[in-house]
């Protein structure tokens, strides 16, 4: 019998990637405000609302995938702005922690972002003359990377407070629908990206692991990459399948 995995914030690239890429290992469920039509795999939820968020994921679920964003510039000038962003980086990620320790879900996969520690990379390189590691201090440039931080260490605290329940944190590099024009048309993409089977294969190994905490940077293995991944080799088993170089050889194939 497959498990069952509900992605929240699913119907964007990442979710639908995962979709993709995972549905035939497992059940999968999308829940995003912006789903096309109501269906058993597809629900529309508001996930900012916490009761209606509780009352939409399948209790029966073995895990749920935190894939919440939105995007807004003038963060800290703005104060709409500010709330949109504390509400879905920041509350809405606790309450898919609290919906999931209240439904008794053991495990939680947050897709974070490489932007808690933006302030050491310019352009894909990173400045400390080596690869960022998530032992470098988190020092972000903007509000995303400081709220990313902030929901991963709010995770930290009701892992150690909660019996058999596992927070396993992924900084995701760059993600792109279109990766091969994307890759060809943008030069720090060819460091970062993060690509779409390493994509598939890096979630479903935090589904499976059996560390109860844990914090990863997510990308290929690209040349001059800005992050290491040295810990979701030795931890999680990951090992890049697909890197940009790759990408850039198939667009040139075809």
């Amino acid at each position: 019998m497959k498990k069952k995995v509900t992605i929240i914030g699913g119907a964007g690239t990442i979710g639908t990637i995962l979709y993709k890429g995972l549905r035939d290992k497992y059940e999968i469920v999308i829940l995003d405000k912006n789903v096309s039509e109501q269906s058993e795999e597809f629900v529309m939820v508001d996930a900012t609302n916490f009761e209606t968020l509780l009352h939409s994921i399948p209790n029966d679920s073995d895990a749920l995938i935190n894939l919440l964003t939105i995007k807004t510039e003038n963060d800290l000038k703005d104060v709409q702005n500010f709330h949109n962003m504390t509400n879905i980086h920041f509350i809405s990620s606790f309450y898919v922690l609290h919906a999931a320790i209240t439904l008794g879900i053991p495990k939680v996969v947050y897709a974070s972002s490489n932007h808690t520690t933006d302030y050491y990379e310019k352009n894909g390189f990173s400045s400390l003359g080596r690869e960022i590691n998530t032992s470098d201090f988190p020092h972000s440039c903007g509000l995303y990377g400081v709220l990313k931080f902030a929901s991963e260490n709010i995770g930290q605290l009701l892992a150690r407070q909660t019996d058999n329940f596992s927070i396993i944190n992924l900084r995701i590099g760059s993600v792109h629908e279109d990766e091969q024009n994307a890759v060809r048309e943008n030069d720090r993409l060819r460091r970062t990206i993060l690509t779409h089977e390493d994509t598939v294969q890096l979630f479903d190994l935090a589904l499976q692991s059996t560390v109860r905490y844990g914090t990863y940077y997510g990308v290929s293995d690209n040349p001059s990459k800005p992050w290491s991944t040295e810990n979701a080799m030795r931890e999680l088993g990951f090992v890049s399948k697909v890197n940009s170089e790759e990408v850039l050889k198939q667009t040139y194939r075809n």
